[in-house]
């Protein structure tokens, strides 16, 4: 068995991992595809996988900037995709309706202050869907010769990978959207074509799947989250004292774990909010509160934050931590909170 499986980058490949571990046990080939670059380690992940198992394989999709057709086409999406944050659903939700605005067409959103939004929808959706195939894209799908294509994410606002899915559809070869995140069906652009399968984690997002997508039941498989596989039935890799002497904490008392968020693109500095967490932490009247350790596990995406804010003002306070792609820095991870 072939499986050719489309992400965004590699490191969407994390939450999928022990998947694949499992299928490549198996003997299925898997050809692992990125439709773009990342700096977060992904690489090395894949990487690390093709170097365990002679069926897995990796590469890059045909690069779609290189074709117009394929630019106007993301440019429609985006428009469509602003569409769904029109409604009084999303009211609540500003930060979800600003992103898809800001990412949006001045014609989608001069047609969004029309009457008739439907119709307005309905106009981009027939521009977007008459756009000429193209065939480099079904050309790298045919050579692979798979057996299935899976995605993901899919669903990210504008999606290129919504050629990926019409691709192998056209050639006859059974599809899957493999739902990546816990929020993905909720935040995210709306499905406007169906695979044949949709893998999700739980029976909320199969609701979410059927009500908000409209996608037939029947086509709704539940898997469980592969993203937490790794994590269950773990033991910590060091003993308390270790753990606590390796990040710079005493090793006699408990402390606080502070593990930081992938905040939306233009949020203010969590590095500035912790700090100031801290020194109210700090200022605490109850001794045994304000003398506690802390530990801060900075998001890798969001490092940077944290070039220009020292912590080294206060006692007892660690910063440590990495993106938990490798065996060491899971152990790290887990330890963190396990202890």
């Amino acid at each position: 068995m072939r499986v050719l499986f489309f992400a965004r980058h590699f490191m969407y490949f994390r939450n999928f991992e022990s998947a694949i571990d499992s299928l490549a046990r198996k003997g299925v080939r898997v050809h692992l595809v990125a439709d773009r670059e990342e700096g977060h380690g992904g690489r090395e992940l894949v990487k690390r996988l093709s170097d365990s198992y002679e069926t897995i394989s990796f590469g890059y999709a045909p690069d779609c900037e290189k074709d117009p057709w394929t630019v106007l086409a993301r440019k429609l999406r985006l428009g469509i995709d602003a569409f769904r944050f029109c409604g009084s659903f999303y009211d609540s939700m500003p930060v979800l309706r600003e992103r898809a605005y800001e990412r949006a067409p001045l014609l989608a959103l001069w047609l969004m202050t029309l009457p008739a939004r439907q119709m307005s929808a309905w106009i981009l959706r027939a521009l977007e869907t008459s756009i000429p195939r193209w065939g480099a894209l079904d050309r790298f799908i045919a050579e692979y010769s798979p057996d299935v294509v899976l995605v993901t994410p899919l669903i990210d606002i504008g999606s290129e990978q919504l050629d990926h899915l019409r691709s192998a559809k056209r050639l006859g070869v059974p599809t899957a959207l493999c739902v990546w995140s816990w929020d993905h069906l909720s935040s995210k652009a709306l499905l406007r074509e169906f695979p044949d399968r949709l893998f999700v984690w739980n029976e909320t997002q199969r609701e979410e799947a059927v009500t908000m997508h409209r996608v037939p039941e029947e086509k709704v498989i539940v898997t469980g989250a592969q993203c937490f596989d790794k994590w269950f039935d773990r033991d910590p890799s060091v003993s308390r004292e270790e753990f606590s002497r390796s990040v710079g904490l005493p090793t006699t008392v408990p402390y606080l774990l502070y593990v930081c968020s992938a905040l939306f693109k233009g949020s203010p500095s969590e590095a500035d909010f912790v700090k100031r967490w801290i020194a109210l932490v700090r200022g605490s009247g109850d001794r045994e509160v304000a003398d506690v350790p802390i530990l801060i596990r900075p998001h890798p995406q969001r490092m940077y934050e944290w070039e220009h804010n020292s912590i080294d003002e206060f006692l007892n306070v660690a910063l440590a931590g990495d993106n938990p792609l490798t065996t060491e820095a899971r152990n790290s991870y887990f330890d963190a909170l396990h202890y």
